[in-house]
């Protein structure tokens, strides 16, 4: 029995690093449906496209690794078109996922906007019913891309960003992405996905979803170069969208519970510093009148070494 003691001492070490380590893993997921789409992944794919057909395609390619949901639950990953509305210089790229041959749910906008001669500015945004709430993801600064200061937040709503909360955002100029000098050019015409439930591209295989504790660290290689922030660069593009917008009953009523979950009770850190990190809590409550109210509690911690 004592010579069994030190084997089973290891094993028991080993079992609770392991537990302490999906412990770690599953508090960093969301429980929302946006979990297994990566924002910051679909618009480094728009960078590397050179036409919305072709960013269709990535998007839709398994070795990408942006696009993990299985929405409509049959076992298999979602196919995610792509959808292109232009008005002016300002154009609106819908990514939406299939879901049944009578329904489909918008994941993400991406919102463009040509602003000068050399000069265009990019946002995405993920659709609040798959993420809880609109998160707006862009370029950081460090990029290499002609850029312009601007004040504003950069800090972010959930797990999607982790960095602490800066005065001063940098708006990256994505002109030489070949995707944006693609639609502005003079002989484009605005795409839309000519592929549905009943017609998928011969090239497409759908492939089984892969679970958060494998897809997480696979995720999060997009994030270095994105940034979440609070505010529309691209105005207009939110007028366009809205009637266009498409969602799914199925959808809504699988998940309604964990994104009402999360909308009632979130926890945001809003700054780190070297020594202290300061986190929001936000618990949402319906209101005597029907009306939701919202308290707001920050709690300032000192920083584990």
């Amino acid at each position: 029995m004592t010579r069994l003691m030190p084997g089973l001492l290891i094993c028991l070490s080993m079992n609770g690093l392991t537990a302490q380590a999906q412990d770690r893993t599953a508090s960093d997921s969301t429980g929302l449906p946006g979990d297994n789409f990566s924002l910051q992944g679909a618009l480094e794919l728009f960078k590397k496209a050179g036409s919305p057909e072709e960013f269709e395609k990535l998007l839709n390619t398994e070795g990408e690794k942006v696009n993990n949901l299985d929405l409509n639950d049959d076992g298999n990953i979602d196919y995610i078109r792509v959808i292109n509305k232009k008005e002016n210089d300002v154009q609106v790229f819908v990514l939406q996922a299939l879901i049944s041959d009578k329904e489909s749910q918008d994941i993400a906008v991406i919102e463009l906007e040509k602003t000068g001669k050399d000069n265009a500015v990019i946002q995405i945004t993920g659709d609040e019913d798959i993420y809880g709430e609109e998160t707006i993801i862009e370029p950081s600064g460090d990029d290499n891309a002609y850029n312009q200061y601007s004040s504003s937040l950069a800090s972010g709503p959930n797990m999607e960003y982790d960095a602490y909360a800066q005065n001063t955002a940098i708006i990256v100029n994505v002109w030489a992405w070949p995707c944006v000098r693609f639609v502005y050019g003079p002989a484009y015409r605005v795409y839309v996905s000519p592929w549905g439930w009943a017609a998928r591209p011969t090239w497409w295989r759908p492939w089984r979803p892969l679970s958060w504790a494998v897809y997480r660290p696979i995720r999060y290689r997009y994030r270095p170069h994105y940034v979440v922030v609070h505010t529309h660069r691209v105005a207009y593009a939110r007028t366009m969208y809205r009637p266009m917008r498409v969602t799914s009953v199925t959808v809504h009523t699988r998940h309604q519970a964990s994104v009402t979950r999360y909308r009632t009770t979130r926890t945001v850190t809003t700054a780190r510093g070297r020594q202290y990190q300061a986190t929001r809590k936000t618990t949402t409550v319906q209101g005597p009148r029907g009306n939701k109210v919202s308290h707001s509690k920050t709690t300032v911690r000192k920083r584990k070494r």
